[in-house]
């Protein structure tokens, strides 16, 4: 994959299933699977312990995923401290780094964003569900996607929380009124149903886990969760 082409617009709708639902001793065949059962993104959740109360993985299951299939890697960094870990995250393979506007998260948010840039990676920036859409208004004009959190974030299998649509809806208008193209990423209890809520409230990316790895067909729930 070549990092930094925009290949899709957020007029596309686009699926990513989250690895983190995957079998973590398969991963280079459960991202094949993803790639045969129509997944357009891989999506990577990095999780310290520390910024949120769950450990995942690190750079080396990003390289083990980019070493064995030809995907784009979506990384969602739940980390304290991105500024300082990036360089191994970039180094790993990831396409798309997302770090956190949260200020547990430690960092200076424009020159992290900068940062990724600079790597010919592209830039997102997260918001958890009690963090109000204000927080980032500041980088917008500086990053390529938002990522707006449907569940609290550090372990999956959660509810899809309706009441931060009007984050995705904010997210849409400004982007709109202010002529910027990033895309409009949603996580957590995304399925059919609740893909056709955030999908009208303005996303176009859709991070599902265990309704796509864990479906008895992975096709057809992706398939559902694009035309919903």
């Amino acid at each position: 994959m070549t990092r930094g082409v925009k290949k899709w617009t957020y007029q596309d709708r686009i699926i990513a299933p989250s690895l983190l639902a995957a079998d973590f001793g398969r991963v280079g065949a459960e991202t094949s699977r993803a790639i045969n059962a129509g997944a357009d993104w891989m999506h990577l959740d990095v999780m310290d312990g520390h910024f949120v109360d769950n450990i995942s993985f690190g750079p080396a299951m990003i390289q083990a995923v980019h070493e064995t299939n030809d995907i784009f890697l979506d990384v969602h960094l739940m980390i304290t401290r991105p500024d300082h870990y990036l360089p191994r995250f970039i180094a790993a393979g990831a396409d798309l780094i997302t770090v956190h506007v949260e200020p547990e998260a430690d960092h200076d948010v424009a020159s992290t964003l900068k940062a990724i840039r600079e790597a010919n990676c592209l830039a997102g920036l997260a918001l958890n569900p009690a963090t109000p859409f204000e927080t980032v208004v500041p980088f917008l004009a500086e990053i390529d996607l938002l990522l707006v959190m449907t569940v609290v974030p550090g372990f999956g299998g959660q509810s899809f929380m309706e009441e931060v649509m009007s984050k995705v809806e904010a997210g849409a208008k400004y982007r709109a009124e202010n002529k910027l193209d990033y895309h409009l990423e949603v996580d957590g209890g995304i399925g059919p149903e609740t893909a056709a809520i955030a999908g009208a409230a303005g996303a176009n990316v859709f991070v599902a886990g265990s309704s796509t790895f864990g479906a008895p067909d992975m096709a057809i729930a992706i398939q559902g969760i694009r035309e919903a």
